[in-house]
């Protein structure tokens, strides 16, 4: 019985695009947002994360070629 009420359609395609768009800003209206103090320090932090990260990333970018192209090429 479940299977048919979802095989039966619920009306045309723009009918069913209008009610996602109204339970769009339904939900929408429920999101607590973020003060902009709230929202500068969140963008600080993960800005500031994203940068240690890629300094990161890149040391272990250097220290690799070094240890595999260099070394290797050391050896022969």
């Amino acid at each position: 019985m479940a299977t048919e009420a979802l095989a039966t359609p619920r009306g045309s395609w723009v009918g069913r695009t209008v009610d996602f768009f109204r339970d769009v800003r339904a939900e929408v209206r429920k999101v607590t947002w973020p003060t902009w103090e709230e929202l500068k320090k969140a963008t600080t932090v993960i800005v500031i994360f994203v940068a240690v990260l890629g300094l990161v990333i890149g040391w272990m970018d250097w220290l690799l070629q070094q240890i595999f192209v260099v070394g290797v090429a050391k050896l022969f």
